[in-house]
């Protein structure tokens, strides 16, 4: 039973990592090359490529998450919607000042 149960969390896990992995390169794959540098990033192709081998990583350990390199590739998806992702935004002018009911954030 309990065997059961720790199988199906894991795979929620590892399906929750791979989605995360998946949306950071397509989003990776869906920006203008120049945006990266001008943002003061690594390249568009560096991320493609990085993001690419942690989602097939994200993938081949979908029901085994919890391993190193299950581990390091949520790093890299997680580093690039946390850091890159919004100052991708803020060049291509979609990452505005948020406004609140008294004015900025």
């Amino acid at each position: 039973m309990f065997h059961t149960v720790q199988s199906w969390v894991l795979l929620i896990l590892g399906a929750g990592a791979l989605g995360l992995e998946a949306f950071a390169v397509v989003d990776a794959l869906r920006r203008r090359p120049d945006a990266f540098v001008a943002a003061g990033k690594r390249t568009k192709q560096f991320w493609t490529i990085l993001l690419g081998v942690a989602a097939a990583i994200g993938f081949v350990t979908l029901f085994s998450p919890l391993n190193i390199f299950g581990l390091l590739a949520v790093v890299a998806g997680a580093v690039y919607l946390a850091d890159v992702r919004p100052a991708l935004d803020q060049v291509q002018g979609k990452g505005g000042q948020r406004m609140g009911p008294y004015g900025p954030w």
